[in-house]
């Protein structure tokens, strides 16, 4: 009775009613041991249920459990009443010591510390779309542990670098203002790429970052249950953000589903240059075959979100990938971690052939060469391939006059347009040039890029592969796309770029080919040929 009487106190009619249909014993899941009242896609959401199904298969996955979406339809409630709220923390952080004993580490420890990532994951994928928080429970305390335990000063740097950004990016800061922090210190420091800083170099740009949140008033904790509970809130928080918004009313897709969130004990792709993550396809985008055919990008000594923010370059999974590409790269996984790629290819072998799923994209994580090191992250189903009539360029010496050089063909055929590096120029060159498409040019394409890719025709980077988010929603959205070339150079605030030294402004024409990859200087003659769509949709 006294319950009540605080409820019907502290709550109106509307939250009183949601807190009396709020199940609490249906907010966590484990992955490891699910909870069978919410075992299921609408309460695990997409990512939850697949490891969920994974880890009864025998696949390796980081251990974890889900907040599912019980709490995001009753997180007002939850969020307003101090008894439930307190309930739900005491509940997580029950979990949390699970994950403790699985791993024999410690949450916040700075010896044999648990560190975790807090990801989204709703019923329907939604690629880069919502907040990722990787890291979790680190301080300068925990680095210190962390390079006792392994002896990788560069590595536990980078995690907390890692872990600040995603803490200042949620907290409103732009990319751009850790993306400068990182050129100036390269700049500084002689590096072209963050692997080349030494220890000490990787902690001055990580406590420069720390120093940015400051000086931005971004509130930040050291604190691990504060920034767990945090960073689940954002997480939760970002369903509503413009960019997700926008996506949905994009794609069609409904405003209530909300989020699950993943929490997992984390794997390091970053641990040091035998370490690293990627993307696979279980079957050949470019066929319709049955068959398995293995193919996909993977970097090393990053971590997945690299991989798929489009960050990096990435290399092939395999050498028949490798030598089929214009320009072939230096290596694949394939002949670099052999052991590794060969459970990948009994991971394929083992979904498809035997327990009967559909073509799936699986991102993974390794730290090390043998197959006990592979940690699969995510697995989604590949949408059907289908026939479609795409544009080519007519070959002949004005073509080949005109090459700049090359990337990865994401989506689309051959396209002639303007180029165009903001949204300011997209909507100034679509007044001006109405019947001519336009390409967005830039060194990296995030999903935060969701407006400036849904108006452009075409899209052109120099980071990134074929895996990317940005890739996979332009793809989505019917988009021409070239990702992943390397002799790409992207001034972006000065509206300009350079292809193997040749220079672009705005309004300049090029022609891309969402087949091969290839890149055009002028507009140059297409014409129409039917071929397999090369690119899977989530």
């Amino acid at each position: 009775l006294t319950t009540l009487a605080a409820q019907k106190q502290e709550l109106s009619v509307e939250k009183l009613d949601l807190l009396l249909s709020y199940d609490t014993e249906k907010t966590i899941s484990l992955i490891h041991r699910p909870n069978p009242r919410t075992y299921d896609l609408i309460h695990l959401g997409n990512k939850g249920y697949n490891l969920t199904q994974l880890h009864s298969i025998g696949i390796q996955v980081p251990v974890g459990f889900v907040i599912t979406t019980e709490y995001y339809r009753c997180r007002d409630v939850i969020d307003s009443f101090s008894q439930s709220g307190e309930d739900f923390e005491e509940r997580v952080l029950l979990n949390v010591r699970k994950l403790e004993t699985a791993t024999g580490r410690c949450f916040g420890g700075a010896e044999k510390s648990l560190l975790l990532s807090v990801r989204s994951g709703s019923a329907v994928s939604m690629p880069g779309m919502m907040n990722t928080f990787l890291n979790v429970g680190i301080n300068e305390a925990v680095v210190l542990g962390l390079i006792e335990q392994t002896g990788q000063a560069w590595f536990a740097w980078d995690n907390y670098r890692r872990f600040l950004q995603s803490w200042g990016m949620s907290s409103g800061l732009e990319r751009n203002i850790f993306d400068a922090i990182m050129a100036g210190h390269k700049k500084i420091f002689g590096c072209k790429v963050k692997r080349e800083f030494k220890p000490e170099e990787i902690r001055q740009v990580a406590l420069a970052y720390k120093q940015a949140l400051r000086d931005h008033g971004v509130d930040f904790s050291d604190d691990p249950r504060d920034q767990l509970f945090t960073a689940v809130r954002q997480v939760m928080q970002s369903w509503f953000y413009p960019k997700a918004v926008t996506y949905r009313s994009i794609m069609g897709l409904s405003e209530n589903w909300g989020t699950a969130v993943t929490i997992q004990a984390m794997i390091f792709g970053n641990l040091d240059t035998q370490s690293g993550a990627g993307v696979m396809f279980t079957h050949n985008p470019q066929t319709s075959e049955d068959e398995i055919e293995v193919s996909g990008d993977f970097t090393l000594g990053n971590q997945g979100e690299d991989v798929v923010g489009g960050l990096v370059k990435t290399l092939p999974l395999t050498e028949k990938q490798r030598l089929r590409q214009r320009e072939p790269k230096e290596s694949s996984l394939e002949s670099m971690f052999p052991n590794v790629y060969q459970r990948l290819e009994m991971v394929a072998a083992e979904l498809i052939y035997r327990q009967n799923w559909g073509p799936q994209e699986i991102e993974f994580t390794f730290q090390g060469d043998r197959a006990e090191d592979l940690y699969i992250l995510q697995s989604r189903n590949m949408a059907p391939r289908v026939k479609r009539d795409y544009p080519v360029f007519i070959p002949g010496p004005e073509l080949d006059a005109a090459y700049l050089s090359s990337g990865v063909g994401v989506s689309g055929g051959a396209l002639c347009g303007r180029v165009a590096f903001d949204l300011d120029a997209i909507v100034r060159l679509r007044k001006s040039h109405p019947r001519q498409a336009i390409i967005l040019i830039r060194s990296d394409t995030v999903p935060d890029d969701i407006h400036e890719i849904s108006i452009a025709d075409g899209i052109l980077t120099g980071k990134g592969g074929a895996t990317s988010h940005a890739a996979i929603v332009a793809h989505r959205l019917g988009k021409t796309c070239v990702v992943g070339c390397g002799s790409l150079r992207v001034w972006e605030a000065d509206r300009h770029c350079q292809i193997n030294g040749t220079g672009l402004e705005t309004g300049d024409m090029i022609g891309i080919d969402g087949q091969s990859g290839a890149i055009f200087m002028g507009r140059h003659e297409i014409h129409q040929l039917e071929r397999l769509n090369q690119q899977l949709i989530h």
